[in-house]
């Protein structure tokens, strides 16, 4: 039997860096869209809904045939609403409503435009073969971010935040260090988010992504940043 993999996209209107940040135009397009497109283009994917509190972003879900089957409620819409709820939430009320239940969830937060389908798909791929609880997108720490070239000041002086650390001076002997990118993407077990209340659970796996692709949009220069790469794609593609 084929499984029931999930995909939501949470996408609340509120927003404090950036108004309406999940809709703000990007090259043209309302930023949520690309996220869509991925979506939409993924081979695995067999159902993607929306989590929003926001009618105008219902709206624009719907015009990209995306479902809208609820709307968000208030208390899960606020600025310092973790996610584990709301994904909690939207996964409860299908089971609840329409005896859905899916076999594997996927969080695909808009705030990645550069994420593709055939990250979606890899990642899809190493949860479902691997039999683990989840898979988290990451992507390398910059060298300069890395803990061995971290400095603190202590008593006004600027100390190593790891001891010892000065041995790792040369870039190349750095031990490697990942960091969740977004992340723009969350795949788990139906039973690792509604049985062991988590999007990790026991065991995470990583799926690699590149610097590019794991553009994170927080604020206005992350815009602005992302604009750039994303023309340069277009232009690659033409």
């Amino acid at each position: 039997m084929k499984s029931k993999i999930l995909a939501v996209i949470p996408a609340r209107g509120g927003s404090k860096a950036v108004p309406y940040k999940n809709i703000k135009l990007l090259l043209g397009r309302p930023l949520v869209e690309y996220t869509f497109e991925a979506a939409k283009a993924s081979k695995l994917l067999n159902r993607i809904i929306i989590s929003t509190d926001d009618e105008k972003i219902a709206e624009i879900a719907g015009d990209n045939k995306i479902e809208v089957p609820f709307f968000r409620p208030k208390e899960l819409a606020q600025d310092d609403t973790p996610s584990l709820p709301v994904i909690k939430h939207a996964v409860s009320f299908l089971e609840e409503k329409e005896n859905y239940k899916p076999d594997y969830i996927v969080i695909l937060q808009p705030t990645s435009p550069l994420r593709k389908a055939l990250h979606i798909d890899e990642a899809l791929k190493i949860l479902i073969e691997t039999g683990t609880d989840s898979v988290v997108s990451v992507m390398h720490i910059h060298h300069q971010c890395n803990p061995y070239s971290v400095m603190e000041i202590r008593d006004g002086k600027l100390v190593p935040f790891i001891a010892n650390s000065e041995k790792y001076t040369q870039r190349q002997a750095k031990p490697a260090f990942y960091v969740r990118n977004g992340a723009a993407i969350y795949a788990f077990k139906y039973e690792t988010l509604m049985k062991k209340n988590s999007f990790f659970g026991d065991d995470c796996r990583p799926y690699l992504m590149n610097k590019v692709d794991s553009v994170d949009i927080d604020d206005l220069i992350d815009f602005e940043f992302a604009e750039l790469l994303l023309s340069k794609r277009q232009k690659a593609s033409e």
